[in-house]
Parts: C-alpha cells; structure tokens; sequence
C-alpha cells in the first residue's frame, strides 16, 4: 500500500506553521492547503484521489490528517475553517527542525493524550489510506458550513444586517429602544437599555458595519466621540478589526468598548438562537446536522 513517510508529512506540517508564523489572525485552511502544490511538488500518490472522493486531492486528506497531532500536542488551534499556530507551536518549530523530528515529536505528545484513552485503537499516518473520510469529515463539514454562513451574511443588505443585530440583543435580554432607519446614521444605528425605561446605566450605543474590509483604529476612535460616560459602546463589523483597532479597544480606560467580529456575532446567534422570535430566526436560519464526533 501506497504510504507517506514521517519525513515527508513532516515536511507538510512545518511549511503551514511557517505560513501561519507571522498570521496572529490564522488562515483559512483552504489557502493553506491550495498553496502546499505551489510551494511543495506533490509526486503521484499525493496528487491523486481517493475513489470514495474524486473531488478532493489525496494530499488535502492526508495533511489535515497529520494535522490531527499538531492540534493535539497543542501547537495548532482550529476555528471555524482557520487555522491558528500557537506559541507552543513556534517554539516546537524552531526547535525541531528536521521535519521527521518535529512530526515525531507531534506524534509523541499526540500519544501521550491518547493514553489516557486506553479503549481507543490507535490510529497511525500510515492507515490515512483505509480510514481518511472517518479523519476529518466533521472538520471539512464544520469548514463548509462557516463558509457558507459567512458568505450569506457578508452578502446580507446591510440595514438587514444591521437588524440582525438587534434581533440578537432582544435575545440577549436587552430592551431595543431604537433602530436607525436606512440612510446616514451619524455613528449610532442602534440604541438599547438593561431595562425597559432606560432608568438604569449603562446605556448601550452600537455602531453595525456590513463590509469586507476590517475597520481600522480611526474608524473605532470615530465612533468611541460618540460615547459617553454612562455609555457602553458595542462595535459589530463584519469585517473584523485591525490589530491597532483591537489594541485601542483593549487599552481604554474611561470609555467602555467591546468590539464583535462575525464569528462572535454567530456564536451569540447560535447561544440565543432559542430566544429569537421566529421572524428573526428567518434573518439567519439555522439548522443542526449531528455527525458522529471524533474523540476529544
């Protein structure tokens, strides 16, 4: 049977921590495994395919299966599709620099978790061939779904994003007191109090950006003007924020920021879902699909 040796998946997994050294936001998983054949030659058994899936290069299969030992011996996170190196990650790296000693080392520690499994049948590289859909199948179905999640809302209107975003405070407990209409919204697209009066502090000022591009620390410091001292500012992007933007956030003293990317607004949606009133849920319908979990 057709193997990948140690040295050579060794050689796979240190070019994705390479790749991800200087990415403190992580990649999608899918760039990093269409760039492995433009920077690594693939020979003929890893560019080929398995017969149970012809549209999914052997290669792909295989590394997000080696990848299995890099997550657990703590050196790779996995969120949502991105892949995240961590700084166990970087010293194991540069310290193991023959790529059949790091993937050793991987394996090694992969192990040393699993022993505390006993009544689980350990799983070499080597068996990729006879078991890969078992791998890594719920890893590329939780890809899929994000992808497509991310996608509908990036491409949402933006006044129906930003009513998604007050559906979700409504779920959250908070009394909505108003919603900028559609037009300029000088900073503010959304008012909301902990009680149903306003009687009580804070009062709750959220800015919603429906875009690609992450909002920079001007665009945070514009919307921090409008703030006052009893007022908690929510800034909901889609796009995310840059690292000076998150830095300003998190370095405030007087003003009261929290800052929500889309993988925070989903994961809320998901946490209040049951709450929604059933004309918000159809702002973002979701529907759970049970797989068989691999073991954690």
């Amino acid at each position: 049977m057709p193997e990948i040796t140690r040295q050579r998946m060794g050689l796979f997994l240190r070019f994705i921590c390479e790749l991800l050294m200087d990415k403190p936001d992580g990649l999608p998983a899918k760039d990093i495994l269409d760039l492995i054949p433009k920077s690594i030659p693939l020979n003929e058994f890893e560019s080929g395919y398995y017969p149970s899936n012809p549209n999914t290069p052997r290669y792909q299969k295989l590394i997000r299966f080696g990848t299995i030992d890099l997550v657990k011996a703590g050196w790779l996170v996995k969120n949502k599709g991105r892949w995240f190196i961590t700084e166990e990650g970087k010293l194991a790296y540069n310290k193991f620099t023959d790529p059949e000693k790091f993937y050793k080392e991987a394996a090694r520690l992969y192990h040393e978790w699993r022993k505390s499994r006993p009544h689980e049948d350990e799983i070499d590289i080597t068996e990729a061939e006879e078991s890969p859909k078992a791998a890594v199948t719920v890893e590329e179905a939780e890809e899929l779904a994000w992808v497509q999640i991310q996608e509908y809302l990036q491409n949402m209107p933006p006044y129906d994003f930003q009513e998604l975003v007050a559906d979700l405070l409504r779920a959250m407990d908070y009394h909505v007191a108003w919603v900028a209409p559609p037009g300029k919204d000088r900073g503010i697209d959304i008012i909301a109090y902990t009680d149903p009066l306003g009687a009580n502090v804070p009062r709750i000022k959220v800015q919603v950006k429906r875009r690609d591009q992450p909002t920079n620390v001007e665009g945070l410091r514009s919307f921090m003007s409008v703030l006052g001292t009893d007022d908690l500012g929510l800034f909901v992007a889609s796009g995310g924020f840059t690292s000076d933007a998150k830095e300003e956030a998190r370095t405030q003293e007087r003003r009261k920021i929290t800052l929500i990317d889309l993988e925070d607004l989903f994961d809320l949606w998901v946490e209040h879902y049951p709450k929604l009133t059933q004309e918000a849920t159809q702002r973002l319908p979701l529907k759970p699909i049970y797989f068989l979990a691999p073991s954690e």
